[in-house]
């Protein structure tokens, strides 16, 4: 089983920055697409970005593209989510998750291994 672990949430700013990171418990042989989503307090858990299992290609929720980028360190097993221009509606818990099988999906049905999640609280 992986475990993945948050880190990189905190209080900023509108028009802040803050750089997420997602750090898998251990190396695996897979070749999964990983996928940032966020849930704020009484809202469904929503789709941020994703990306492909080499990195070559991501796409973003409307909302954030041009805002957000998704990357990753393929042999650390690493993922990380740079925001740019913050706004307080993007104040949520953020997720990380592996998907199951299309990098491309944005359902939360279709990834696993999901962390704890890190608090981004974005003030106006």
């Amino acid at each position: 089983q992986v475990q993945l672990v948050e880190s990189g949430g905190g209080l900023v700013e509108a028009g802040g920055s803050l750089r997420l990171s997602c750090a898998a418990s251990r190396q695996t042989s897979s070749n999964n697409g990983m996928g940032w989503f966020r849930q704020a307090p009484g809202k469904e858990r929503e789709f941020v970005a994703s990306i492909s299992w080499r990195g070559e290609s991501t796409i973003y929720a409307e909302g954030v593209e041009g805002r957000f980028t998704i990357s990753r360190d393929y042999p650390k097993g690493s993922v990380y989510l740079q925001m740019n221009s913050l706004k307080p509606e993007d104040t949520a818990v953020y997720y990380c998750a592996q998907a199951l099988r299309s990098w491309s999906t944005r359902q939360v049905s279709e990834y696993r291994y999901w962390g704890q999640g890190t608090q981004v609280t974005v003030s106006s």
